[in-house]
C-alpha cells in the first residue's frame, strides 16, 4: 500500500482519472456529526420533538443486542412523516449557518491540493444527501455519494434507500462510481475516521485515517495507512 506520496505526484495515463474520495462527519467536518447537529436544531426550531426521540430510541432497544448504533444509521424515524418541501430548506440553512464554518483547514487545503492536480473530488458520507449537498456547492464538489432518505408524494418514509454508505455500502458506491467514470482505484485516495471507512480505504492506493476513533488507530497500523489529525 502506498501511503507517503505528495498529492501533486500521482498522476495517470490519459483517459484515467484519479479520485479523491472524502468522508464527512469527524473528516472534513471534526467533532460531532453533522446529523446529530442537525437533529438539535430541528429540536429547537419545534420541527421535532418528544415523539421523535422516543420512536427513534424505541427503535434502537428493539434492533439490540448487539449494542450497536447502527440501526439508527439506517432508520430515521424522525423524519418519518415529514415534508420534504419542509425539511430541506432548513437543511441548507443549518448548513449555511452552522456547519460551513467548522470546516477543517487541514480538510480545505487537501480537497484545493487534490483539485490542483486534477483529481476528481467526491464526498462519501453516511450522513444524510440533503445536508451534503449544500456544503458540496459551497466547497465545489461536484459529486456526493450519501444517505439518500426515501420518500412518497413528497412526504418522508423514516427509511434510506439502498445501498447504505456505511461499511460494505461504502465499497459498493465507491466501486460503481470508480466504474462509471474510469477512475483508477490504486491511484486514487480517501479519506475516513471509523471502522465504517474500512471498505472503501481498502479499495484505493491511498488510504489515510483522519482524526481516528472506534479502534481506527489501531486498524490503521495494523494496514500501515497513514493516520493524521485535523483540527
Amino acid at each position: 500500500m502506498k501511503t507517503s506520496v505528495s498529492i501533486s505526484q500521482v498522476a495517470c495515463p490519459p483517459g484515467v482519472q484519479v479520485g479523491a474520495f472524502f468522508d464527512m462527519d469527524n473528516t472534513l467536518i471534526p467533532g460531532v456529526a453533522v446529523e446529530v447537529r442537525f437533529f438539535r436544531y430541528l429540536w429547537h426550531r419545534g420541527v421535532i420533538g418528544l415523539r421523535e426521540a422516543r420512536d427513534s430510541v424505541r427503535h434502537l432497544l428493539r434492533c439490540m443486542p448487539p449494542v450497536s448504533l447502527q440501526a439508527l444509521r439506517e432508520r430515521k424515524l424522525y423524519l418519518a412523516g415529514k415534508r420534504v418541501a419542509d425539511i430541506e430548506p432548513l437543511a441548507e440553512e443549518f448548513v449555511h449557518e452552522t456547519i460551513q464554518r467548522d470546516l477543517s483547514g487541514e480538510g480545505l487545503a487537501a480537497l484545493r491540493r487534490h483539485r490542483e492536480a486534477g483529481h476528481r473530488l467526491v464526498l462519501v458520507t453516511g450522513s444524510l444527501e440533503f445536508l451534503v449537498a449544500p456544503l458540496a456547492k459551497h466547497l465545489g464538489v461536484d459529486f456526493v455519494l450519501a444517505g439518500k432518505p426515501e420518500h412518497q408524494d413528497g412526504i418522508y418514509t423514516g427509511h434510506l434507500m439502498p445501498p447504505y454508505p456505511y461499511g460494505e455500502g461504502k465499497r459498493i458506491l465507491v466501486e460503481s462510481f470508480a466504474q462509471i467514470h474510469s477512475l483508477d482505484l490504486r491511484q486514487s485516495f480517501a479519506y475516513g475516521d471509523s471502522p465504517g471507512d474500512v471498505e472503501a480505504l481498502r479499495l484505493v492506493g491511498y488510504p489515510v485515517v483522519v482524526n481516528p476513533i472506534r479502534g481506527m488507530a489501531r486498524i490503521a497500523k495494523r494496514h500501515g495507512w497513514r493516520v493524521e489529525k485535523w483540527a
